[in-house]
């Protein structure tokens, strides 16, 4: 009895585990199925209307092209030698052939690991059934070992100048990240559970976001990471006080209120990336850099980017260096009197400043007393995964459709950042939105993630080439204003900061363009990345940063002889920058005596693209 027992009992775990498998009703599941497809069909008519009308056109051709020539040099390779050849194909044949002999262990040997385990970090594969049922162990264990194959390819094919293998080892990563059977729905049990459990709504809801998104996108996907409809700029995030003290066809110039009676002399001036908005300094009032650098008793001066359009085609880095920074920097001393200023720049910002703090001491002028780089490349030598994007024949394809709207889409973009981290950026939430069906959840930092910013064609064109293909800036051969820019000539005090895990501007490629300024350089390395390194509060206790000698040699030879300190970098940049002059004058407010424009954070800042 005990025995038949035991038997029904394992039995009726099978069937269950069957029946988890198999819609519980099959009409309405059909219906279901027929909605979804119904919604996918006016995902499909939105590409095609905005690509009919010309409201968006297609430049994915050159990076195709690009990625297949890629591979065809990896292939010429191992196929040049049939021995060569062979040897790769018996490798991922002995991998499949020893998957093959673990499940036939397994089914006789219980506490048998796989053979190609994945790692406890890959949120992919966490479901149990990836591990217990055999036919999804099969398909994980299979795509690890092919992926891990490809990417060995690259790696051992000796022909490959770097650029190449560079670019061949980008393209199979995003080719892995795609192909991972946990993006399928027959091939990942958890969605294929949640499709029959719920009959398959939640495929009509996931279809349904989708069409919304291809929508929202004018024709391209605009993939939603965070409930837009819970942030309001100027309501709950981006909500220190202050004023828009001046405006021209470019950029609003932010004065903020103060918070102490004395404030010190040298006003601070903040140049944000154009590429996103300036606002990820001013996320919350626990997270915000300019609230805290207004608190510690700075006069705070923020630059907003207009989100330009085909009026602004034309404007190249001199206009945004004239109309952006100069104009700022004259705003700054009619509104304070102070001639000499700290300057600041975030990314692309801190590029675009480097390039105008040359252009000044070539012209004999000198109203930025110091200037501080977050994350900044000015030497592009070591420029991360961003350059696979950039040569001469996607280049070409880019300025051709910027020429016919005046501008590059905010979507483009976007998805060229999330594919940095594809992994983190893009799948888990084509899985989620769409196969899933569960709208993300609120989140600032991606809301600001998704607040892209269009790019206007004569400014992206010059950053592109000045800088990712020709490394112009940093070698003494960039031109703006009839003038050649030398960074040698740049001899105010420097703090550059990098952070140790960034994917856009690599803590290597920062690092390396401190030797380019002719004056001092205070180089710090902070924990974590591109955004969570720079918006490190004092107060969350989080992460670290390495300070150390002059950064001299190569960043691990650096390393070794940094300390390494507990926190955040902002107390360590208060110090520097009041070392430097620590002066102090009556707290001044933002458009005294003149009305103001608008309230913090201004008007340009709320144009979404």
């Amino acid at each position: 009895m005990a025995h038949e027992k035991q038997t029904n009992g394992a039995e009726n775990q099978a069937d269950s585990t069957v029946e988890q498998y198999f819609a519980k009703d099959p009409q309405r599941f059909a219906q279901n199925l027929a909605q979804a497809l119904e919604e996918l069909g006016k995902a499909a008519a939105s590409w095609r209307q905005a690509r009919e009308s010309g409201e968006s056109t297609d430049i994915s051709a050159a990076p195709l092209a690009d990625m297949v020539k890629t591979f065809s040099r990896v292939s010429e390779y191992w196929l040049s030698d049939p021995a060569r050849a062979l040897e790769a194909q018996t490798r991922l044949f002995g991998e499949f052939m020893g998957i093959w002999a673990n499940a036939i262990r397994r089914m006789s040997e219980d506490n048998i690991a796989d053979y190609a385990p994945a790692s406890d970090r890959d949120k992919r594969f966490q479901d149990p059934e990836w591990g217990r049922n055999a036919f999804f162990s099969f398909l994980k264990q299979a795509y690890l070992v092919t992926a891990r194959w490809a990417a060995d390819l690259v790696d051992g094919a000796d022909n490959l100048d770097e650029a190449t293998r560079h670019k061949a080892r980008f393209y199979v990563e995003q080719m892995s990240q795609a192909l991972s059977p946990s993006n399928f729905l027959l091939t990942n049990p958890e969605l294929y559970r949640e499709t029959m459990a719920s009959d398959g709504e939640n495929l009509v809801r996931g279809m349904r976001m989708f069409a919304e998104d291809i929508a929202a996108g004018k024709g391209d996907l605009k993939l939603r990471q965070s409930d837009a409809s819970k942030f309001k700029v100027g309501e709950n995030i981006a909500t220190t006080p202050g004023k828009v003290i001046a405006r021209n066809r470019l950029v609003e110039v932010l004065q903020y209120e103060p918070t102490t009676k004395k404030a010190f002399k040298r006003p601070l001036l903040i140049v944000p990336p154009w590429i996103n908005k300036f606002y990820i300094l001013d996320l919350n009032p626990k997270r915000s850099f300019i609230r805290w650098a207004v608190e510690q008793g700075h006069t705070v001066f923020v630059i907003s980017w207009i989100n330009p359009d085909e009026r602004h085609a034309c404007l190249d880095w001199g206009d945004y260096i004239d109309e952006g920074i100069r104009f700022a920097l004259d705003t700054i001393e009619q509104a304070t009197g102070e001639k000499q200023v700290n300057a600041m720049g975030y990314c692309v910002g801190g590029t675009l400043l480097a390039a105008g703090l040359a252009l000044m001491a070539a012209e004999g002028e000198q109203r930025i007393a110091s200037a501080t780089f977050l994350t900044t490349q000015v030497d592009f030598t070591f420029a991360g995964d961003l350059k696979v994007f950039v040569d001469e024949e996607q280049i070409k394809a880019l300025d051709a459709a910027m020429r016919e709207r005046g501008f590059l889409d905010a979507t483009r973009m976007a998805t060229a950042f999330n594919m940095l981290r594809a992994g983190d950026l893009i799948w888990p939430y084509v899985v989620n939105n769409y196969l899933r069906g569960q709208a993300p959840l609120p989140f600032d930092l991606l809301y600001w993630n998704s607040d892209s910013t269009r790019l206007a064609a004569a400014n992206h064109s010059y950053y592109l080439r000045n800088c990712y293909l020709e490394n112009n800036l940093s070698q003494g051969r960039a031109v703006l204003r009839g003038r050649t820019l030398h960074l040698e000539d740049v001899d105010i005090p420097i703090f550059n900061l990098a952070t140790r895990e960034d994917h856009i501007a690599p803590a290597k490629s920062v690092f390396l363009g401190s030797r380019f300024f002719g004056g001092p350089v205070e180089f710090v390395l902070a924990g974590s990345g591109h955004i969570a390194g720079v918006i490190n509060p004092p107060e969350m206790k989080k992460y670290q940063f390495w300070s150390g000698p002059k950064p001299e040699g190569e960043l691990d030879d650096w390393m070794a002889q940094a300390k390494e300190n507990a926190g955040s970098w902002w107390p360590r940049w208060h110090e520097w920058i009041t070392g430097l002059d620590n002066e102090e004058v009556k707290a001044r407010k933002p458009a005294k005596g003149k009305k103001a424009l608008a309230d913090a954070p201004g008007d340009y800042v709320r144009t979404r693209a």
